[in-house]
């Protein structure tokens, strides 16, 4: 491994898995190494089968598996105290698993050796020393992760360097320094890292290479995992773990889809094979899908906000020069710009929106002004256009008189009741639309108004247009505007819809919130019928 190239472990289906809600199947676990290896990660840490039945279940079919890019890598503990490797089961269940690499665990602070596991310094030495050697003669790959090196080199540098030159000596193929509380500085990393790096006789050629022999393994309790990997890049080390979205117990481990193009792009390293970086938002996403966890928006590089402007000024100096208010291009991660639609927002961001749809429109249009005050005003009433980007093109479509709507609802009723005890749908609406001069009258049944209201506008529409059997509703969110008039309050409704390949957003606001419910419903379809026909 040159210089310039850093090895990737990712352990979201091991340390990304102990974060609380969090729980993967077999199958999600298989479709997360499936993202990985796209992505062209090195090694894949896949889970310790020798904690749970599922992880025993997974190694062998994930062993039948066709990875182009990444290798299993089985997670477990030195062997017990007081016993011999050969008879340890957790030892024997790694071996079993079939991975290509076993990552062992063992102690380096020694407050964790007498007060944690409560055996003797040189004990806790025999049982790294023992474990590695003993996996090696079984032909394995071997990483040792020395758990709480950090806290461990300060409290008593000499035995947490003790060991880690006892899993070297050993024969490990890899020694990982564990920030495993999290809350060291970078100053104490790097220094850490230079003092493993010469107990074990390392030295740094002229280029200032890294070690491929050490890695870095950082938690986010102090907020500076990212921070702290690259301070043990820095200083020498060539194996970085962490997790793809940031998932782990506690705060979270170090966020590889934050420090994979902060490596690369600002550093000049090599973590990914080529082409591959501009894979790394839209695969963030995927295995955040598959935890069913949401990926927070302001994620660096892969969140939908992180290249996303609402300030005039700032709407207006990127699309003049991009490197004005952005410091990388978004498609070099995979991701996009997006301008806002808000009263802060400026005739730039409004113009380039508008171009969508209208190509002659720039920010000196009168369309573009007017389009800026009507936003002004409808923000004031409680429409936030920022997070519904298909309501605000269907906005610009009435200003600019190019909108024509594909059914009226003539009237609609919904009405809620509650059986006792009888576990059945508590609510129905029932609608009338005109579709082109033709009145339909549709009812249906839901568990909630708005649950109803939907399938009853769906079941108006489907004869007139049998592509809306394709579409759902994926989120429906309400945020309350002025909550000092308690129930009387204005709220605002946020419906996300998908027909599988496409996904938009549309809103309503009203102190109804049913009605507002229906305005965004309505919108939601109205979008859905124009991109068809426009796609004709």
């Amino acid at each position: 491994m040159n210089s310039a190239m850093i090895e990737i472990l990712d352990t979201t289906l091991r340390d990304g898995a102990q974060a609380e809600g969090i729980s993967f199947s077999i199958k999600d676990k298989l479709n997360v190494v499936r993202a990985l290896d796209d992505l062209g990660i090195s090694w894949i840490e896949a889970g310790n089968p020798g904690s749970n039945p599922k992880d025993a279940e997974f190694f062998p079919l994930a062993a039948k598996l066709t990875l182009r890019h990444a290798k299993l890598c089985a997670f477990g503990p030195t062997r017990r105290p007081n016993i011999k490797t050969a008879e340890d089961p957790q030892l024997l269940n790694l071996l079993a698993s079939g991975a290509a690499a076993l990552s062992i665990f063992g102690k380096s602070w020694d407050l964790h050796v007498t007060e944690v596991l409560r055996v003797s310094a040189e004990e806790n030495l025999a049982m790294i020393g023992d474990t590695i050697a003993f996996l090696k003669a079984q032909g394995r790959q071997v990483f040792f992760d020395t758990e709480h090196f950090f806290d461990g080199w300060k409290a008593n540098p000499q035995y947490a360097l003790a060991a880690v030159k006892t899993a070297s000596d050993a024969g490990a193929d890899r020694i990982v320094l564990c920030d495993t509380n999290g809350g060291s500085l970078p100053g104490e990393i790097a220094a850490a890292v230079t003092a493993a790096a010469a107990h074990l006789g390392l030295s740094r050629d002229g280029t200032g290479g890294t070690f491929p022999f050490l890695g870095i393994h950082a938690h986010n309790d102090a907020g500076l995992a990212a921070a702290n990997t690259i301070a043990a890049i820095e200083a020498g080390c060539g194996h970085v773990q962490g997790t793809l979205a940031g998932f782990g117990e506690r705060c979270g481990n170090a966020c590889l889809a934050a420090l994979i193009p902060t490596l690369e792009l600002k550093l000049g390293k090599t973590c990914l094979p080529k082409g591959k970086l501009t894979r790394i938002s839209e695969l963030t996403r995927l295995v955040a899908e598959v935890a069913n966890v949401p990926l927070p928006a302001s994620m660096p590089y892969v969140g939908s906000s992180a290249f996303s402007h609402k300030g005039g000024m700032h709407s207006d100096g990127v699309l003049k020069v991009s490197k004005s208010f952005e410091h990388i291009e978004p498609d070099l991660v995979g991701n996009s710009r997006h301008l806002l639609m808000s009263e802060v927002g400026g005739r730039s961001a409004i113009a380039e929106r508008a171009k969508k749809i209208a190509p002659s429109i720039t920010r000196d249009h009168p369309a573009a002004a007017a389009l800026a005050e009507k936003l002004k005003t409808l923000e004031a009433s409680g429409l936030a256009y920022e997070g519904a980007d298909a309501s605000f093109e269907l906005l610009v479509r009435r200003e600019l008189g190019s909108y024509k709507p594909f059914f009226t609802i003539l009237a609609y009723r919904v009405m809620n009741e509650h059986p006792t005890g009888q576990f059945i749908a508590c609510s129905h609406a029932w609608v009338k639309v005109l579709v082109d001069g033709q009145d339909e009258v549709a009812a249906a049944e839901g568990y909630g108004p708005v649950h109803a209201l939907d399938g009853a506008l769906r079941r108006a529409l489907v004869r007139f247009y049998p592509q809306l059997e394709q579409v759902r509703l994926t989120d429906y969110k309400v945020r309350v505007i002025d909550g000092g008039s308690a129930t009387a309050a204005k709220v605002r409704v946020l419906i996300e819809s998908t027909d599988g390949p496409n996904s938009w957003t549309t809103l309503g606001a009203s102190e109804d919130i049913i009605d507002a419910s229906r305005t965004a419903l309505t919108d939601s379809i109205e979008y859905k019928l124009i991109g068809d026909e426009e796609r004709k």
